[in-house]
């Protein structure tokens, strides 16, 4: 996996939180940061679906898909 370098400010609550679970779970913190973006970026996701569908956007039948993905 590809990684990069990031020089991030948080607050000091967040900090000592990461702390006492990086302690806790014997878990990089890093690691607890990666994760917790993964599932905010889920939630992301949901919200700009409902974003997209309270929008109107063009969607397609669930049968349309079936054949887009050939199933």
């Amino acid at each position: 996996m590809n990684t990069v370098r990031l020089n991030i400010t948080l607050p000091a609550s967040v900090n000592e939180d990461m702390n006492r679970y990086a302690k806790e779970l014997n878990e990089k913190k890093s690691h607890i940061i990666s994760s917790a973006l993964d599932m905010y970026f889920d939630y992301l996701d949901i919200r700009v679906a409902e974003k997209r569908l309270n929008d109107n956007e063009p969607t397609i039948s669930m049968e349309e898909m079936r054949k887009e993905l050939g199933l």
